[in-house]
């Protein structure tokens, strides 16, 4: 009999008034103040994202200005295009963000447990769906620190969240978890998504109470390096899926949770956390055999990471390459100012402390041949340089003994304008030809944040069919 999945819509607040105390006015204030500062932010970049605003529609300096002609020319950074007010305010919800959070529970122990997944320190935490604070969602959250390993076999901290909803499962068996690995966030400590869950900054947000309404537990890591010790090690394979995998072993451990050794699991994400999900999905049944991961959402995976850096070099998203070198260059020990000149080694400090937005805002339509020593785009020298090339390589998705044992959904829109197509469909193709079951869709919403947001209901249905053992589409036979 095949069972009707829920409904996935997100619930009412639940708060019984919008009028704050006196002494929560100021904070409060500050928060609308921020919400309405990130609106023509989102705004611009759904306007470019949607609208599919070409890579290059402008000429750019490595200072991040853009060439504007309306009845003359001007030149303006794409903050300057939101507002010094409204930039501040981000600002302000950003400081607030640290200020609120308890840093201290983010500090790694004096010794590091060697056991993958070990819970080193809890707490109760909330998650909120605006930054207002008005709308609570109606799940028990639960902050985690726990321990995972590095690339290179070492232990290292990652924190994330656990969240239990009040909504009961209404499907085959028990509860069932959706390890979920979030999409870009920056590599600033503050834009760790335990940290914006709680003050209602968390773009996420929608697809998390998704989730939750559909009656999953939900653990969502933060990845090394985000909100711990160290930079965050942004899009590195083994380090990203690693941190997914040892997220549920964590929360196991917390009591009340729901979620137990035993637990039946999918992984799910999109973009960055398409890439973690695929890579958690590869490394399951090496790194993690007790666990029963069933099934996994892959949506957007960077699975060619040189493809993805051609593709989006003065774009919108250019500082997500700054990223990209940052994570690289920690996870392997290297100065990143063999690579980067001076002008390319302010812009790599400057982008340990962003979040996306702040990036979208700051760093978009960079062109990183004007960041390099050789003068080379950061996709050349992953290509000309012998060792940048070997450690690029190490990150791809889809290598020979490397697919998943369980049935894999990949999803990717056909006009994905950070993340190609042909990226994704090629990921599904090697782990067709390795035997793996692959559910392919091909998403006709345009641009990257269009198929994020029409893969929800997707990725919604395809983990309702593995948990409640309805058969999903292979798509091997057409790939």
């Amino acid at each position: 009999m095949t069972t009707t999945p829920p409904a996935g819509s997100t619930p009412a607040a639940h708060s019984p008034s919008v009028s704050p105390a006196p002494s929560e006015a100021g904070p409060v204030r500050r928060r609308m103040r921020a919400a309405v500062g990130i609106i023509p932010a989102v705004a611009l970049g759904l306007t470019a994202a949607l609208m599919g605003a070409p890579a290059h529609a402008a000429p750019v300096s490595p200072a991040g200005t853009m060439t504007v002609t309306a009845s003359g020319t001007s030149e303006s950074t794409v903050e300057d295009a939101v507002g010094d007010d409204q930039a501040l305010e981000r600002g302000a919800a950003q400081a607030e963000i640290a200020e609120t959070t308890d840093t201290g529970f983010y500090d790694s122990p004096a010794t590091i447990p060697t056991t993958p997944g070990t819970l080193i320190r809890s707490e109760k935490t909330e998650f909120y769906l605006d930054p207002i604070k008005l709308i609570k969602y109606p799940a028990t959250a639960t902050k985690v620190l726990y321990s995972s390993t590095n690339r290179a076999g070492e232990p290292t901290v990652v924190s994330g969240t656990v969240l239990t909803p009040t909504k009961a499962w209404t499907g085959k068996g028990t509860r069932p978890v959706i390890a979920y690995a979030p999409g870009t966030q920056g590599i600033g400590d503050h834009c760790a998504p335990s940290r914006t869950l709680s003050v209602g900054m968390q773009y996420e947000g929608i697809g998390v109470s998704d989730l939750l309404n559909a009656g999953y537990a939900v653990v969502m890591t933060d990845y090394a390096g985000l909100g711990t010790e160290g930079i965050h090690t942004y899009l590195v394979r083994e380090d990203q899926g690693n941190a997914v995998l040892d997220s549920v072993r964590a929360a196991a451990q917390v009591p009340g949770t729901q979620v137990t050794p035993d637990s039946r699991i999918a992984l799910a994400g999109y973009s960055q956390g398409g890439g973690a999900s695929a890579a958690a999905a590869e490394l399951a049944g090496s790194y993690a055999p007790e666990l029963d991961v069933q099934g996994a959402y892959v949506g957007a995976a960077p699975a060619d990471l040189t493809a993805v850096g051609q593709n989006i070099d003065g774009t919108l998203y250019s500082e997500f390459l700054l990223y990209g070198i940052a994570g690289l260059m920690e996870a392997y020990s290297l100065d990143p100012s063999t690579v980067l000149n001076e002008a390319g080694m302010v812009k790599h400090a400057e982008a340990q402390e962003n979040c996306t937005i702040d990036g979208v805002l700051k760093h978009s339509f960079i062109k990183s041949a004007g960041l390099t020593h050789t003068g080379e785009t950061f996709a050349q020298t992953m290509t000309s340089d012998p060792q940048m090339k070997a450690i690029v390589q190490e990150q791809s998705l889809g290598a020979a003994g490397n697919a998943p044992d369980f049935p894999v959904m990949v999803a990717s829109s056909l006009t994905d304008d950070v993340i190609p197509y042909t990226v994704s469909r090629t990921l599904a193709q090697q782990w067709c030809k390795q035997g793996t079951e692959v559910r392919f869709d091909t998403i006709l919403t345009p641009t990257h944040l269009g198929g994020y947001v029409a893969g929800l209901p997707r990725m919604q249905s395809y983990l309702w069919a593995t948990f409640n053992n309805v058969d999903t589409l292979n798509a091997c036979w057409r790939l």
